[in-house]
């Protein structure tokens, strides 16, 4: 039996998937005891509490949030495997359970681009190293783009304070930001309390400013209002390959310190980014119906009713907004969309298609495919929760 401790904050999802990874992997093998024990606990009693109370119930292993200033080398000192989950700071003396935060600031950036968004902002902690990577990642990025000269930076709120903010300096700051921008949030909590400043100011979501968070936390992106996109982090993964590396450190295959890398799924768009980014009234109109109706009939000759213009101005000026043709903007939506469902819905194929208006044509493994690299089943079965 592998006794592992998780010293994590339970209040969100991310320590959720962990365990339902760790579980997977557990799943047939030598049975694991696991013992969830809250972050107050390190935060009253010390890294030697923590220890301590490993050694005596006979810890093999911990995976948990330490400070920058605790004396990790404790674990190994007293027999324990530990693995540090990213909190502050990375270790160099035990492994990390970390991401490529870089990588994944640099595609909200592409996400966020693509939306027609020239406007942007970085809302995160200070002194996390996952907030600063990301937002870096994301500067970058812009930069590359020829669009990173003036990203406007908010970093004021320390880690320990998760559910606290400052009022008034983030209403200041959100209310200097010109119509639209995109934020990033370097996490759900932070994208959340954005949308909440921006009820307050009477700021259109995602009209006027556009949020989009990290974690896909299910329940605090569709409590927020209007719903939170976010950044789907494929925690479940990372979970079982911990759990395998764990095993292989106590089974003596494995000597090495590695870190484990929390990879990263699809951006998964809610209303708080459902928009494509134009200052154009009749155009904007036209896209607030589209990403409305998804599932409607949505030819040109429909949403030609709703402005007042030719059909060849009007298909003119859509593609010099967006970037392309109405229809294949409309197919565009559509594949993203069932990309989206087809990891979070059991629902088949073929209805999940009608549900977002591409029904069921015979082309459509050929249609995703060009747009999403795989084919829909392929997709489903690559971002499934199975390792």
């Amino acid at each position: 039996m592998i006794r592992l401790i998780l010293l994590s904050d339970f209040t969100e999802a991310y320590a959720s998937n962990l365990l339902k990874g760790i579980q997977e992997y557990a799943r047939g093998r030598e049975p694991w005891v696991v013992c969830r024990m809250p972050t107050s606990f390190r935060i009253e009693h010390g890294l030697e509490g923590v220890v301590n109370w490993a050694c005596h119930w006979k810890a093999d292993a911990i995976i948990g949030q330490f400070d920058s200033s605790d004396d990790v080398g404790m674990f190994p000192r007293h027999g324990i495997i530990a693995l540090a989950q990213d909190f502050k700071r990375r270790f160099d003396t035990i492994p990390n359970l970390t991401g490529d935060y870089l990588s994944q600031g640099r595609k909200v950036a592409d996400y966020f681009v693509s939306k027609g968004f020239r406007n942007f902002a970085f809302y995160g902690y200070e002194d996390a190293v996952w907030s600063e990577e990301r937002g870096r990642g994301f500067r970058i990025r812009l930069q590359e783009l020829g669009m990173g000269e003036e990203v406007s930076d908010y970093q004021k709120q320390p880690l320990e304070n998760l559910w606290y903010y400052d009022s008034d300096p983030l209403v200041e700051w959100i209310r200097a930001l010109p119509h639209p921008t995109a934020i990033f949030a370097c996490d759900d909590t932070r994208a959340n309390t954005i949308l909440e400043v921006c009820r307050m100011l009477n700021i259109r979501v995602p009209v006027d400013i556009a949020v989009l968070g990290v974690d896909n936390d299910e329940i605090t992106c569709s409590l927020s209002y209007p719903s939170l996109s976010s950044l789907d982090l494929d925690v479940f993964h990372a979970g079982y390959e911990a759990a395998t590396y764990i095993n292989e450190l106590l089974r003596g295959t494995e000597t090495e310190i590695r870190d484990v890398i929390v990879g990263f799924n699809e951006i998964v768009e809610r209303q708080s980014t459902d928009i494509f980014a134009t200052k154009n009234k009749y155009i904007l109109k036209v896209l607030s119906y589209i990403h409305l109706h998804l599932s409607e009939d949505l030819s040109v000759a429909s949403l030609l009713q709703m402005v007042p213009m030719s059909r060849r101005l009007f298909e003119e000026i859509f593609k010099r907004e967006t970037g392309q043709p109405i229809h294949q903007y409309v197919i565009s939506l559509r594949v993203r969309r069932l990309a989206q469902l087809l990891v979070c819905s059991s629902d088949s194929i073929e209805d999940l298609s009608l549900e977002v208006g591409l029904g069921s044509p015979k082309n459509l493994s050929r249609m995703f495919k060009n747009r999403i690299g795989v084919s829909p089943q392929e997709y489903r079965q690559k971002h499934k929760n199975n390792p």
